[in-house]
């Protein structure tokens, strides 16, 4: 059973909080980024999701860069995240 949440400001700047889904949850979000509201049901799906996440993520996932005759240095890697959640905030 889905429920709206109701419209709600952000206690830190007084903004609307906006509404999103986010991996099967709906959380209100400041637009400044001061913080976000959820109810405990949205919560519970959000740790599942990420209980999930780290059981099927390895250690190492990222490909091993390719390296060339002409490199002068290593090749930049992107940012790898710790937590499937952290993905959903950046």
């Amino acid at each position: 059973m889905e429920t709206e949440m109701e419209s709600m400001t952000c206690p830190r700047c007084g903004a609307e909080m906006q509404e999103r889904a986010l991996g099967g949850a709906t959380v209100a979000q400041c637009p400044d980024g001061h913080g976000v509201f959820l109810s405990r049901a949205d919560l519970g799906v959000l740790v599942e999701a990420e209980n999930d996440w780290h059981a099927n993520a390895g250690q190492h996932t990222a490909p091993m860069p390719r390296i060339t005759a002409d490199m002068t240095a290593p090749p930049s890697v992107g940012k790898q995240s710790r937590a499937w959640v952290e993905t959903l905030f950046g």
